[in-house]
């Protein structure tokens, strides 16, 4: 698999990374071996979780299963720390926190560092500069190499790049910021990815295949197997399933069709070369979906297609958010 390089940084990882969201939770121990083993086997190399997932059963599975199945050398390990389980404060920026949530992870995980620590959310409650600075402790102090954020908005991001990037050598640059993308979610086209471009922050696209809709499962209806008739996971994916929707899967099922390929094969290859973007976080709930999405390594697809599904998905911009220097 194609490796790039993570942000502005000298850290590279492999185009496609795979998500454990539902790891300990929906995807047992056997499954997650086998997604392990065959993403490994694929030259993939960096996987994603976070401290909150499966009430930290996910990392604690991912640790089991790396050395056993696959060289813990090879891979590249992301997690989180700032979601927490409290209706009063969803999040916590504060260093005493993420600083704990680090030694936690590293527990569950298995392991002395984390390839790459992210900030799962922004924390208005707890100034900035202090969220920064444990990320700048956890790497100083060789619990994580890289530092990341997830889920800050356009200005968030902005401000927590540039704080960084005032003190070189002393403050650790951020490698990357964490995004929902997909052709059914371009949001951060508006103030996220140009910011990111801008300062050298890579993009990592969660739900590249928006929510398991663009696959095209769900063009005839509700699959009963499926993560939009779950009851965990229904309100999740019932955002897409509108109208709107239902006209970027159907052009997409047409460019799928004109190039022999599926839905899902080219819907990521678009996110995937998208600009800024580094790698897709891919969740498969069994090796045999991971490997259909890993087979997209091979199509590129041409500039007529790409075209075509950026208009049938092209968000709307208005003030403030159009660039008025292009206009």
């Amino acid at each position: 698999m194609e490796q790039r390089h993570l942000g502005r940084t000298g850290l590279r990882v492999s185009r496609i990374g795979l998500g454990t969201l539902t790891w300990g939770r929906d995807v047992g121990e056997q499954d997650a071996a086998e997604l392990l083993k065959a993403f490994w086997e694929a030259g993939g190399t960096l996987i994603d979780t976070a401290d909150v997932y499966g009430g930290g059963d996910a990392e604690y599975l991912l640790g089991q299963l790396v050395e056993r199945l696959a060289p813990r050398r090879d891979l590249v390990i992301a997690t989180k720390a700032g979601s927490v389980p409290d209706p009063d404060r969803r999040f916590d920026g504060s260093r005493g926190h993420l600083l704990s949530a680090l030694d936690a992870s590293l527990e569950r995980l298995g392991t002395d560092y984390v390839d790459l620590w992210q900030v799962h959310a922004f924390d208005g409650g707890t100034p900035l500069e202090e969220t920064l600075q444990a990320l700048d402790i956890a790497v100083s102090s060789g619990r994580a190499r890289y530092a990341g954020i997830s889920n800050f908005s356009g200005w968030q991001l902005a401000k927590a790049a540039t704080w960084q990037l005032a003190a070189p050598g002393v403050r650790t640059r951020l490698a990357s910021t964490q995004m929902e993308y997909s052709l059914l979610q371009r949001g951060v086209e508006r103030e996220v990815l140009p910011a990111a471009l801008d300062l050298g922050v890579g993009l990592l696209p969660s739900s590249p295949l928006g929510r398991g809709v663009l696959t095209g499962k769900y063009r005839h209806g509700t699959p009963t197997d499926s993560r939009g008739a779950s009851e965990g996971l229904s309100a999740f994916v019932a955002p897409y399933l509108d109208d709107a929707a239902g006209r970027i899967v159907e052009a997409l099922s047409i460019a799928a069709d004109g190039l022999a390929a599926t839905p899902l094969q080219v819907a990521l290859a678009w996110v995937r070369d998208r600009p800024g973007v580094v790698a897709p976080i891919v969740g498969a709930r069994n090796a045999q979906q991971l490997t259909a999405a890993l087979s997209v390594e091979a199509l590129s697809l041409p500039d007529e297609i790409c075209q075509a599904l950026d208009d049938v998905s092209a968000p709307v911009h208005r003030y403030p958010d159009q660039d008025w220097s292009t206009l």
